[in-house]
């Protein structure tokens, strides 16, 4: 005689299990594992390449269902879709203390890396190497990763809170400018107060040609100038994300 599963429970295995309590009752969602972080952050579009299953349970681990009148009474929808991309974005991840352990790790070297990338050493305007980061944030700062939060969120907060400790920045940007001569004199005239320095020697033949270092911040002002003194005429083009040099005077 053969043991028939019920209907209302669904066994599953090697799962991420995503948690949120509503109305005093628990709901789960069952993911795939290294998955819920990615999509949180936006790296991960497919709810399919996310959930093993597209169902809401009330204990995933024995494979229980939840019942559409509990899913109407905690969300006000019994949309199983619906709800399970609310559960896996405000839910909270459960793991073991060694997945917790090894994502913080992965975590923190990600934020480490975002930092690394983006700034430089304000006195030499060099790379500072990644392994110097992290030693930083550890030593300096003392940092714990806050899971859940993207790793380039919480970079923009370790930046800030190191350059109360080390000499670092944020690189600038090389922008490319163009526009009509007939409006590059005010184009130039705009720029004057948002670019750090001109590389290279501006061009007028045939238009106004221009590369700029620009902080990061000033970038949206930078284009909203180049749009306005040009008529809609002009474009702006990012050459270089972060300018870092290698040597003295040479730009890497």
């Amino acid at each position: 005689m053969s043991l028939k599963q019920p209907v209302s429970q669904v066994r599953l295995t090697n799962v991420a299990v995503v948690r949120l309590k509503a109305k005093g009752k628990r709901f789960e969602v069952a993911a795939y594992k290294n998955t819920v972080l990615s999509w949180r952050e936006g790296n991960q579009k497919d709810l399919d390449e996310v959930l093993q299953i597209t169902s809401v349970f009330t204990n995933v681990s024995k494979g229980v269902l939840a019942n559409n009148k509990d899913l109407q009474a905690a969300f006000g929808t019994t949309d199983v879709p619906v709800i399970c991309e609310r559960i896996l974005r405000t839910g909270v991840l459960q793991v073991s203390d060694r997945e917790r352990e090894y994502t913080s790790g992965r975590l923190f070297s990600s934020i480490a890396s975002i930092v690394a990338d983006k700034c430089v050493d304000a006195e030499t305007h060099r790379p500072i190497p990644v392994g110097v980061i992290e030693r930083s944030m550890r030593d300096l700062l003392c940092y714990s990763v806050v899971p859940g939060r993207s790793a380039k969120a919480q970079a923009l907060e370790v930046i800030k809170a190191l350059a109360a400790h080390m000499p670092i920045e944020r690189a600038q940007m090389r922008l490319d400018v163009e526009a009509p001569v007939k409006w590059g004199k005010g184009v130039k005239a705009g720029l004057d107060n948002l670019v750090v320095g001109l590389v290279g020697p501006e061009e007028w033949g045939g238009g106004f040609r221009a590369s700029y270092l620009v902080e990061p911040k000033n970038f949206n002002a930078v284009q909203e100038v180049v749009a306005k003194e040009s008529r809609g005429a002009g474009s702006v083009t990012v050459s270089s994300v972060a300018v870092v040099h290698d040597d003295e005077d040479g730009e890497l």
